[in-house]
């Protein structure tokens, strides 16, 4: 990006620009970029040139968008200029701001020391170049000027009176107002007579600015309408007085608010209701236009002690353990029974409270892993008819990774998703609650909230924890029209999603007990890789377990992926937490053998992983399920049953738990059913026996748990916050065009100039001997042309060569050499030198 200065204008005021294109045209190309990255609605579409920019500056929705990225001092600073008219100076900003200095304060605004006006003073001209750099403001430090837009949508009126608690000015408040009844209000006031109405207004106004004069007048106010002041004074500016339009004088004011009314110190808005002029509301309030001005960020001040950082990465690392854990048992539960998927889409609440239980977790927190694996990639609807959650493609390729990079996927995804798993079953709009991994969860504030209450913690000594009260303060300071809906509590959704934010930070091992850790700090900077730092911290698998004679495996510690997936193919795990503990059953055991294992895979699987000897009772079970494993066979009738031994199978035509399942005797070996054959499997396991599924060519089927996958999926994209920042390419050749276009623009041409905003229009005949001539004598020239596609524009072009029908020039437009049809060009005009 270069730095090169725009072009300065002839006609430019000596005093500063006469508009605020003039001002952009002054501005280098860097600070044009600053503004077009920090706006970057604006380049959408890319203006023609800066007067293009300059309008676009000054939309409603563009200002308001700027606003809400000011810090609260700034604001403070731009509602001080929208109390303020036009061409207001530097100085009279700042005393706004801190109210004059040899004015006694009001007793309701927060007295300023010294040190606090030396803090405003400091930070005023900070203030003043963030508007400027923002196009929000223009004009020198004597006579600056807020952006239209930006003035419509601060200046406080009697229905909007804004963060400043101030009403319309003495002018706007008497519009419509007869001449009659002005010069009525200069009586009873006791100032003199004035010939016109603006001559009226103008007295009336230059009464309540000037100090001594209008504190003259108010000693004279009875006590009672001092009082009726004082409750105005600081906002709401209105008040609610029946009749309040009629003409009292000064003769005829008998109450504290007719007194009031005859001399303009309260101006009615509609027969209803008063409002109290801005000018005497500043005078009342001692000069300030806010209660508390704060020119410096607040900043967090945790009660609680600071804690062993080594204690708290090594807590952080824990939860960043488990929570990778959780999630994996999660999906690898949702591979072997994918839940249905809500035609509204989302999880239905039965499905969420049965994963809860699986978990061994509550339904808040669950939804908040089902959003963390969903914002990840990691799981997905399937798709189907009958759609279904399922993991994706993408989760098997996430298991084989080391779990310091599992964590690392989770925790960005986490840190960028607009998707917020705590609205889980809060009412929307229609009363009904919200579902997990529903349609509704996505705030576009939440990941700004995010990162900024993490940063926030960045910044504390390490080890000190915070909670979500310590710094809300900073956060409503940072942006303070950045808070959101209010919900039905009165809270603000920014309130909201700081205490969800760090509850969450606690749950991901983003923190630890409450502070931020090393990995989440790599995180947030960037300047590491943060599952480098992650991986020393994390406790390292181990490969083995210890077999015990209750039919139970304990694993000492977190176990490789390969091994744990393994053993929990083969037993069920009993309880969590430093060491998992699981216990061998006999339908843990058909399970595997369901999948493919047999008897000797399972002891030398379990003598190979065990640092003691397998257990004689474990042996004597999975050799008990293996004997009488595939005995039975189900197969397709709807389903038939068939088994060597005669006897087993008049066992179960016998049995009474049987009679469902309609049976039928074919053959002293085959049993027919009615029932299909995954029914008719499930029900025979439910009276303690042992089948196996078969083929048509009489094969046992191998089910596989884990084989339910979506097709390739990517994760969801999260809702933008408005247009996307620029890339440094996109703003060079944006800037390149706006600069062009300009100087087609606001080129000086030495025909009679016909309107920049209109393409010149030059006879065929005039157009090629203008060329022509320009090829001879090296002019510029300046050009309107139609492309292919009927699109007219502006060019400046150094004309090179003309003919064939076409002129071969240099175009400053897009600074390179092109051809040009001469059939297409609409005229030409020479260009001063």
């Amino acid at each position: 990006m270069t730095t090169q200065q725009g072009p300065q204008r002839r006609g430019r005021s000596a005093t500063g620009p006469r508009t605020l294109a003039e001002e952009l045209r002054a501005r280098p190309d860097d600070a044009l970029a600053a503004l077009l990255r920090s706006r970057p609605d604006l380049l959408n579409p890319v203006p023609g040139d800066l007067t293009q920019l300059s309008a676009r500056l000054s939309s409603r929705a563009s200002a308001l968008r700027a606003l809400e990225r000011l810090d609260r001092f700034t604001l403070q600073v731009a509602e001080a200029l929208a109390t303020a008219p036009d061409g207001t100076s530097l100085n009279t900003v700042r005393t706004l701001l801190t109210g004059p200095a040899k004015v006694k304060p009001h007793p309701g605004a927060t007295p300023l020391t010294p040190a606090d006006r030396s803090a405003v003073a400091a930070a005023l001209p900070r203030a003043i170049a963030t508007l400027r750099d923002r196009a929000l403001l223009w004009g020198p430090d004597n006579g600056l000027r807020l952006v239209l837009a930006v003035r419509e949508a601060l200046a406080p009126t009697a229905g909007n009176p804004g963060r400043t608690g101030l009403g319309p000015t003495l002018a706007d408040a008497t519009v419509g107002m007869s001449p009659a009844r002005l010069q009525q209000l200069l009586a009873s006031a006791g100032q003199p007579a004035t010939p016109d109405p603006v001559s009226a207004v103008a007295a009336l106004t230059a009464l309540l600015t000037d100090r001594a004069r209008c504190a003259a007048l108010l000693d004279t106010a009875p006590e009672a309408a001092l009082r009726l002041l004082e409750r105005l004074v600081w906002g709401p500016p209105t008040g609610t007085v029946p009749d309040a339009t009629r003409p009292v004088t000064a003769e005829d004011a008998h109450s504290p608010v007719e007194w009031l009314l005859a001399r303009g110190l309260l101006l009615p808005t509609s027969p209803g209701s008063v409002v109290l002029p801005r000018e005497l509301a500043l005078h009342l309030r001692g000069g300030r236009t806010h209660r508390t001005v704060e020119p410096v960020q607040p900043e967090p001040a945790p009660a609680a002690a600071p804690r062993d950082p080594q204690a708290v990465d090594s807590a952080a690392a824990a939860q960043a353990h488990t929570a990778v854990k959780t999630v994996e048992e999660l999906l690898d539960g949702w591979g072997l029974t994918p839940p249905p998927t809500l035609r509204a889409g989302g999880l239905g609440v039965r499905d969420l409270k049965r994963t809860a239980q699986a978990l061994e977790s509550t339904e808040q927190q669950t939804a908040f892993w089902l959003e963390l694996a969903y914002t990840a990639g990691l799981l997905a609807p399937d798709g189907e008819v009958d759609e279904r959650w399922a993991p994706t493609p993408g989760y098997d390729a996430w298991l084989h990774l080391d779990t310091a990079e599992r964590w690392s996927v989770l925790a960005t995804a986490w840190l960028a998703a607009t998707r917020v798993a705590a609205l889980t079953g809060t009412p929307d709009g229609r009363g009904k609650p919200r579902a997990a991994l529903g349609p509704e969860l996505d705030r576009t504030l939440a990941p700004s909230v995010r990162r900024a209450a993490l940063a926030l913690l960045a910044e504390l000594p390490p080890g000190t924890p915070a909670t979500a009260e310590e710094l809300l303060p900073t956060l409503r300071w940072q942006r303070p029209l950045r808070g959101g809906p209010t919900g039905p509590d009165g809270r603000e959704l920014r309130d909201e999603l700081t205490a969800w934010t760090l509850d969450e930070a606690e749950l991901l091992g983003i923190t630890g007990r409450g502070a931020l850790a090393a990995p989440a700090r790599a995180l947030l900077t960037a300047e590491s890789d943060p599952a480098e730092v992650l991986a020393p911290l994390l406790p390292q698998p181990l490969d083995h377990v210890i077999l015990q004679p209750d039919l139970t495996a304990i694993a000492p510690g977190p176990l490789l992926t390969p091994l744990a997936q393994a053993l929990a193919l083969c037993a069920d795990i009993e309880s969590k937490g430093g060491a998992t503990v699981y216990r061998f059953t006999p339908t843990s055991v058909r399970r595997a053998l369901d999948a493919g294992r047999t008897a000797t895979d399972l002891r030398a699987f379990l003598e190979q992983h065990s640092r003691t000897p397998v257990p004689q009772p474990l042996a004597y079970l999975i050799d008990d399920v293996a004997r009488r494993h595939g005995i039975l066979r189900v197969g397709a009738a709807s389903s038939y049953l068939r088994c060597d031994d005669p006897s087993l199978l008049g066992e179960v035509l016998a049995d009474r738990r049987s009679a469902d399942l309609r049976l039928r005797l074919l053959a002293p070996t085959v049993l027919a059913s009615q029932a299909a054959p995954d029914v008719l499997l499930a029900a025979l396991r439910t009276m303690g026996y042992a089948p196996a599924a078969e083929s048509a060519e009489g094969d046992v089927l191998i089910t596989r748990p884990d084989s339910h996958r979506t097709p390739p999926r990517t994760a969801p994209v999260p809702v933008p916050d408005g247009p996307p920042s620029p890339d440094d390419t996109l703003l060079a050749a944006a800037i390149k065009a706006i600069r062009a276009g300009d100087r087609a623009a606001t080129a000086t041409r030495r025909e009679p100039a016909p309107d920049p905003r209109h393409l010149p229009r030059t006879a065929a005949a005039e157009t090629l001997a203008a060329l022509q001539t320009a090829v001879l004598l090296g002019e510029r020239m300046w050009i309107g042309y139609l492309n292919a596609e009927g699109i007219a524009s502006q060019r400046i072009i150094d004309p090179v060569k003309v003919e064939g029908g076409f002129v071969t020039a240099f175009d400053h437009h897009a600074e390179e050499l092109r051809t040009f049809a001469l059939h297409r060009i609409t005229g030409v005009a020479e260009l001063d030198e």
